[in-house]
């Protein structure tokens, strides 16, 4: 098999797929005929051929997968115009909290907040596939340890933690979750929008000279 049927059968089985799909598990289309250094070059390839398109191939933490551009959201959100439920504030920053400082436990949450933390609030992060239990702290009580799943990159549009932004402060991690309210589950939230958000919103409430 030539390099375009190659590129042709990867491109089909990612746009057919729900999910994402790690290179390891791509091989399969090939008989292992191809490894998986091979078959990230395809991709690769892939990649920059859809670079001119309203859909882009990316890797986040789960796989490869086609997804929409952010610039292309405004277009398809008109044919689904309903909202699911909206996540309330406290959601978003005990999520911030959590993809920053993990792993943390319900008290370390309450003290950075300076609140205690509503059991619902841990619960919805944990319904939506955001936030797991990972273990528990040896100390009195052996209270969770929560932290992000694979989930939450991959509806960032993101490959590991080490992609999340840098911000000076919780308020501006905060703001930047925040916008996870804005969409819903077939939309996937771009990192870059993300930034650029939060780091205007941070803008907004420093003070002025007058």
């Amino acid at each position: 098999m030539n390099t375009a049927d190659a590129k042709r059968v990867l491109e089909t089985a990612l746009i057919c797929s729900h999910q994402p799909i790690q290179p390891r598990e791509l091989r399969v289309l090939f008989d292992d005929a191809l490894g998986v250094d091979t078959i990230k070059t395809l991709l690769e390839e892939l990649q920059l051929e859809w670079t001119q398109r309203g859909v882009e191939l990316v890797q986040v933490a789960s796989g490869w997968r086609f997804q929409s551009r952010p610039e292309m959201r405004e277009y398809l959100d008109r044919l689904n115009p309903e909202k699911p439920p909206k996540y309330t504030r406290a959601a978003m920053e005990t999520l911030a909290i959590i993809a920053y400082r993990q792993p943390v436990t319900r008290g370390d949450l309450e003290d950075i907040r300076g609140v205690t933390i509503n059991s619902l609030v841990l619960k919805q992060l944990e319904d939506r596939g955001w936030v797991e239990v990972i273990g528990h702290r040896e100390t009195v009580g052996r209270p969770a340890l929560f932290a992000t799943t694979r989930q939450f990159l991959d509806d960032l549009g993101l490959a590991s933690l080490d992609q999340l932004p840098v911000y000076d402060t919780a308020q501006a991690q905060a703001n930047a979750f925040a916008q996870l309210n804005d969409h819903d589950d077939s939309a996937q939230l771009s990192i870059e929008d993300a930034s650029a958000e939060a780091t205007a919103s941070e803008n907004d409430n420093r003070p002025h000279d007058a």
